[in-house]
């Protein structure tokens, strides 16, 4: 289990704390203990879960979560909190209202109808539930300026969430890319699939650097951005891996599973860092900017008709900053 201590500028004690920590995030220490950080003063990361029907457990139906994420976000100095499925809408944004932070695991593939588009062939499972869950969390979080991390499928929510589209399968949709899709049992799930290219003004690059590599676990991809976004990774093919939004103070989306490799590999962890570092920022006293063409550009992606919305870009190597 990864364990690096959290420092909370201004906000808590320094007592117990690495006295020398540097403050530059890539050469924060491993350490055994977060107990330095009082809880009262740990931001409350809100972590969207999936749903099964148990074979153990006589059929019932269970929601589940890769403990992984929660292990990886606790060890950073947040507080993960579940967020289930089924919710009311009421009782939803109860819950939100009390996080710090919104945290889009990976899962099961998005409904297409959600961006206007005919189910593919080679369209996996997927769950009309978690769908309407993570896009009224993340729209939420996005117009509050709610710090947000996404990761497989959570990047690809934030972009579906921002009215953008997806290619449903990137083998047949798009067969001059490169494999993608290096799914377990076949490949563990560390596996190194390949390099990526990081915008070195961005907030990845601030964690990660310029270049990095990065395991690979997903058969769809991003294909028309939304509104308000900007691709700041890319694969050797071009494949976008990773989106931000510019003038909010924390949204990121990453097309890899940086908890696999945040044990060994402090670029990965100090993506996680920077995230609930934010999430424990100033950020509530800060007025976001208003996007008045976020739910048109999605209504334009459910084929619905509106007016002056953004047309949603595809990307194209030209479009790379």
């Amino acid at each position: 289990m990864l364990h690096i201590m959290a420092e909370y500028p201004n906000r808590v004690s320094r007592k117990g704390l690495n006295n020398s920590m540097n403050r530059d995030l890539r050469n924060l220490r491993y350490l055994e203990e977060i107990d330095g950080v009082p809880l009262m003063f740990r931001p409350l990361i809100g972590v969207t879960m999936g749903r099964e029907k148990s074979q153990r457990f006589f059929g019932l139906n269970l929601f589940i979560m890769n403990q992984t994420y929660v292990r990886t976000l606790e060890a950073l100095g947040a507080l993960p909190v579940m967020i289930p499925l089924h919710m009311s809408e009421a009782t939803l944004r109860g819950i939100f209202e009390r996080l710090d932070g919104l945290f889009l695991p990976g899962g099961e593939d998005i409904d297409p109808a959600n961006y206007g588009a005919d189910r593919h062939e080679m369209l996996g499972a997927t769950d009309k539930e978690r769908d309407r869950t993570e896009l009224l969390l993340t729209r939420w979080a996005i117009e509050s300026g709610m710090p947000v991390l996404g990761v497989c499928r959570g990047a690809q929510m934030i972009n579906v969430a921002c009215g953008g589209t997806l290619y449903q399968d990137i083998l047949s949709e798009r067969p001059d890319l490169a494999k993608h899709d290096y799914f377990p049992p076949h490949f563990e799930r560390y596996r190194i699939s390949h390099r990526i290219d990081i915008a070195p003004d961005s907030l990845l690059a601030h964690a990660m650097g310029w270049v990095h590599e990065v395991n690979s676990m997903h058969h769809q991809g991003i294909d028309r951005l939304g509104f308000g976004l900007r691709v700041v990774a890319w694969a050797e093919d071009g494949l976008p891996e990773a989106i931000e939004a510019p003038s909010l103070p924390y949204v990121v989306g990453v097309q890899w599973h940086p908890e696999e490799l945040a044990r060994t590999d402090q670029m990965s962890a100090n993506l996680f860092y920077d995230f609930v570092r934010a999430a424990a920022g100033p950020w509530r006293n800060q007025t976001p900017p208003e996007w008045p063409a976020l739910f048109r550009s999605a209504c334009i992606a459910r084929n619905e008709t509106t007016e002056k919305a953004p047309s949603p870009v595809r990307f194209t190597p030209s479009n790379r900053v």
